[in-house]
């Protein structure tokens, strides 16, 4: 199980909040779209690597998006916050508030 990953040069971890610049294509055009959450899960090796992020959009509506970590569609990933769990997978998150969730980056790393 793996709990951080490399992607561009750029260290991350479960428990991160990262922020994922995808790039879109729309008929011709291509834009960049950007979601921000929280990394749950880091899973597979080599080629096959994919990292879960979850957010809450509006209206307590919990989103997921499962990213390869090879995507040539990623085009930069910033992370915001570092967090500091003890597990490698944090699928417990789905049923704790909101509230209880953000407690992961209140805690002070020694």
């Amino acid at each position: 199980m793996a709990n951080s990953a490399i992607l561009n040069n750029i260290t991350f971890h479960v428990g991160d909040i990262v922020r994922v610049h995808y790039r879109i294509m729309e008929g011709d055009k291509e834009r960049i779209q950007v979601f921000e959450g929280l990394v749950i899960s880091i899973r597979g090796r080599g080629e096959n690597r994919s990292f879960t992020v979850r957010k809450i959009a509006t209206g307590n509506v919990a989103v997921e998006r499962i990213y390869p970590l090879n995507s040539p569609w990623i085009a930069k990933l910033e992370v915001k916050k570092p967090g500091r769990v003890r597990r490698a997978k944090l699928y417990y998150v789905r049923t704790k508030s909101t509230r209880q969730v953000s407690q992961i980056h209140t805690q002070t790393s020694t």
